[in-house]
């Protein structure tokens, strides 16, 4: 009896032991469906970046970064093909250098998506320069400027939308997806419906062409579940930007009250905060990864109030020890 006992022990102890060791049979491996590296899009730290690329870089991957999303302002006939001075040979040797990997980038076709004009003059080159960083995805990371304060109605997303199938269909050629990146503005309700523009761009665009990186932010930031646009949209979502929320700034804006403020008027009140310290569950979000489709994580601050460096490694910690947990 006390051998049988004591064996019991031992064996449990054994197997509480061997939950604890990394690779082992019992070992925790968390939710399967979650990418296993962590990004950074590197706008966040675009001051840093036009002072001193190489060591941003190499500071970026020293905290742990796996990936970076670039992004790109394209300047039309006086383009010079740079990102912070390099041009994509230099960029891609450095972040091989750095051990970095640069799955998507964000690039500009304001023209391109602007009913009434639809000009792709812009669209060619930057595809080129995706492609030759290596990158899989080409993100439009904004709806165009001039739209920003207009009463947009239900043929402006819709023209948006076959362009961006349009366009799926060159960066099919280059091996590269196309996707869209959201703000505020689309989840805004239409002048002429009570649909938004972001749920006709999701009805209207190829899934087999066009996919699109979630701004978890921007959308809990507007009133919108990242729960429920997964499920209205299952598999879409192959990229989110991870930014959190000031807990003393969540009023949404979208909310009754916003309709006639400027766009500058409601941006510059945002306020963000931290992975982990603001007010988004993140982990109710990340629990939801398969029907997301997610592949890629972003971590993004558009703006910080404290040290760069020292924002991004609290960014990055949160996401590693806790979310991919």
């Amino acid at each position: 009896m006390h051998t049988s006992r004591r064996s019991f022990i031992q064996q449990t102890g054994l197997m509480a032991a061997g939950m604890m060791l990394p690779g082992s049979i019992f070992a925790m491996t968390g939710n399967k469906a979650l990418p296993k590296k962590i990004g950074l899009q590197l706008y966040t730290l675009r001051e840093e970046l036009a002072k001193d690329a190489k060591g941003t870089l190499a500071k970026v991957a020293g905290i742990g970064y796996n990936e970076v999303e670039t992004f790109y302002g394209y300047q039309g006939a006086a383009d010079k093909g740079e990102f912070w001075g390099l041009k994509p040979n230099a960029l891609s040797a450095l972040l091989k250098q750095y051990h970095l990997t640069t799955p998507s980038g964000h690039y500009q076709l304001n023209d391109y998506l602007t009913r009434g004009n639809g000009n792709a003059d812009a669209l060619q080159p930057q595809i080129e320069l995706a492609a030759a960083l290596g990158q899989q995805y080409f993100i439009v990371p904004v709806l165009p400027l001039s739209l920003w304060d207009k009463k947009l109605v239900a043929d402006d997303y819709k023209f948006m939308a076959a362009q961006l199938n349009k366009a799926g269909e060159i960066c099919k050629k280059h091996h590269l997806h196309i996707g869209y990146h959201n703000h505020y503005w689309e989840f805004k309700k239409l002048a002429d419906t009570d649909s938004t523009g972001y749920d006709i761009m999701l009805k209207e665009t190829d899934p087999t062409l066009v996919s699109f990186e979630l701004d978890l932010f921007w959308a809990v930031k507007s009133g919108r579940d990242p729960i429920t646009l997964f499920k209205e949209a299952p598999g879409r979502f192959v990229a989110w930007h991870v930014k959190d929320m000031d807990k003393n700034n969540t009023t949404s804006l979208t909310a009754a009250g916003t309709e006639n403020k400027t766009s500058m008027e409601l941006l510059s009140g945002v306020t963000f905060a931290e992975v982990g310290t603001g007010s988004i569950d993140f982990s109710k979000i990340f629990a939801q990864a398969k029907l997301a489709g997610v592949k890629h994580l972003f971590v993004e601050q558009d703006k910080i109030t404290i040290d760069p460096f020292q924002s991004v490694t609290t960014s990055y910690k949160y996401v590693k020890n806790v979310l991919l947990k």
